[in-house]
């Protein structure tokens, strides 16, 4: 008999537990499974190409947000870190998967010298990487993708990184699955995704969890609303990334 829950990380830790073995996808042990998705580089995946999301770019251009230091999580292959680099922006970009971050160092060594001096990658869980490696504070955190493969759990740990460097006058800009017609994702409520789906309990999050505005705004309601819409779709000869089953959404802190 074990009785050994203390602290929340113990909690959370032990909610993780409750999914099938191999549904992980949002902790350091997850590192495997992203390797072997990043392992094949000709897969027709769309944000495999070197572009950064529509989103991000709009935001750039109409001054929403302005050049400054920037945390990119679950960066890939570092599409929009070298386009915020670009933008003016120093970049702490971090995966959980080893090729991935090999793919971006490859792309940061073709990019020009003051790009790559503006990039830092690392290898590893955003959530339990030191001060010391990702210092803060940031004036951007940049998400595309990483937030709907949390499990409802997870956001409490999400919600206190952002809470810990996300600087004042700060923005989150995101990108995840939307919900509803012409979405993409799990459309499980919090709560059914802990009931059991067989034998062995619950099975993971289907692919990645669906929002929707609403949900987003609750869980991101002690930041100031900027904008949340459908991501555009973008044609393949666009020189950005658009898929209309995310939405977007950027958030600012208050000063």
């Amino acid at each position: 008999m074990r009785r050994d829950i203390r602290t929340v990380e113990d909690v959370l830790g032990l909610l993780d537990g409750l999914f099938a073995p191999g549904a992980d996808r949002w902790t350091d042990g997850a590192a495997s499974w992203w390797d072997g998705f990043y392992a094949d580089r000709s897969r027709p995946v769309p944000f495999f190409a070197a572009k950064p999301d529509e989103s991000l770019a709009s935001w750039l251009e109409r001054g929403l947000i302005t050049p400054g230091r920037a945390l990119d999580l679950g960066c890939g292959p570092g599409r929009n870190a070298l386009h915020l680099a670009a933008g003016g922006f120093t970049v702490d970009a971090v995966d959980l998967s080893e090729r991935a971050i090999d793919w971006a160092g490859e792309r940061l060594r073709e990019a020009a010298p003051d790009l790559r001096a503006r990039v830092r990658l690392h290898r590893g869980d955003a959530f339990v990487l030191t001060a010391g490696e990702l210092p803060g504070p940031y004036d951007l955190i940049c998400d595309s993708g990483c937030f709907h493969h949390l499990p409802p759990h997870r956001r409490v740990g999400y919600l206190a990184l952002v809470d810990r460097v996300l600087a004042p006058g700060g923005h989150l800009a995101l990108t995840c699955f939307a919900a509803g017609p012409g979405g993409m994702g799990c459309e499980l409520s919090d709560a059914e995704l802990y009931r059991p789906s067989g034998p062995s309990g619950p099975s993971g999050l289907h692919g990645g969890l669906a929002y929707t505005p609403d949900s987003l705004r609750r869980i991101f309601s002690d930041l100031e609303e900027v904008e949340v819409r459908r991501m555009r779709d973008e044609p393949s000869d666009s020189p950005y990334f658009g898929e209309s089953f995310l939405w977007t959404a950027l958030f600012r802190r208050g000063a």
